[in-house]
């Protein structure tokens, strides 16, 4: 039997990769990855970029993404990368394409990618919890100091295949509670990734620390693990 071949010419090929950071923000932090990723494909042909596509039956855009943020969590640093037919300049596709985003959807920035694979230089991420005005701001100081002297924490998260028990402490690099009541956080990326909740659990089961409403979680950035600082992954 002979082999199926695609009809019509061959994609053009891809000859610039881009790397794009974004924000989600506002009521947008409630859009999930594939709120986003569908949003984005219809702001490139609003836009009119050259996007590249892939070969065969069923040709898609080349695009792809690395270690986004969990639904109901605002953002300062997510990321992408697309391929283009045509060398185009990163500035106007930035504002390309944050003009055809809906607001709270915004690129933040944009560069010619570089050698080596995006999701390499994610190794880590700096987030900010915002707990309610009223929060104890001593108990949340004491349970952090807890948790930061604790080894080992184990939290349970629901998967797809089931609930999930691993060890949360091991991601956590830095925890600093500022006189108003702000928690940041810097943790190391690993399978699974810890998410904020996570903490706000792992806070509870240490030291007893509960608050009648979860903080809103903000993303600061995340990139290469430099100490207890994130460097710049587009750098």
């Amino acid at each position: 039997m002979a082999r199926r071949v695609p009809e019509g010419p061959a994609p053009d090929p891809a000859v610039q990769k881009m790397r794009l950071q974004y924000a989600k923000r506002g009521r947008l932090r409630f859009s999930s990855s594939r709120d986003f990723q569908r949003a984005l494909e219809r702001a490139i042909r609003r836009a009119g970029l050259p996007i590249a596509f892939s070969a065969g039956f069923h040709p898609h855009p080349k695009i792809s993404y690395a270690n986004a943020a969990p639904t109901g969590a605002a953002s300062e640093a997510e990321y992408f990368e697309i391929q283009l037919t045509r060398e185009c300049e990163p500035d106007q596709v930035r504002a390309e394409l944050d003009a055809a985003l809906p607001p709270g959807l915004d690129i933040v920035r944009a560069v010619t990618a570089g050698p080596g694979g995006l999701a390499d230089r994610l190794e880590a991420s700096s987030w900010q919890l915002a707990f309610a005005p009223d929060t104890d701001v001593a108990a949340l100081r004491s349970a952090v100091h807890h948790l930061l002297q604790t080894e080992q924490v184990e939290v349970t998260r629901m998967m797809k295949a089931g609930p999930k028990t691993f060890d949360m402490r091991a991601a956590l690099v830095d925890a600093q509670v500022s006189d108003d009541g702000q928690l940041r956080i810097v943790v190391r990326h690993q399978a699974p990734s810890i998410r904020p909740d996570d903490v706000v659990k792992a806070l509870e089961s240490v030291a007893g620390f509960s608050t009648p409403r979860p903080p809103v979680a903000t993303r600061l950035a995340q990139g290469p693990l430099v100490g207890t600082s994130i460097g710049d992954p587009l750098g």
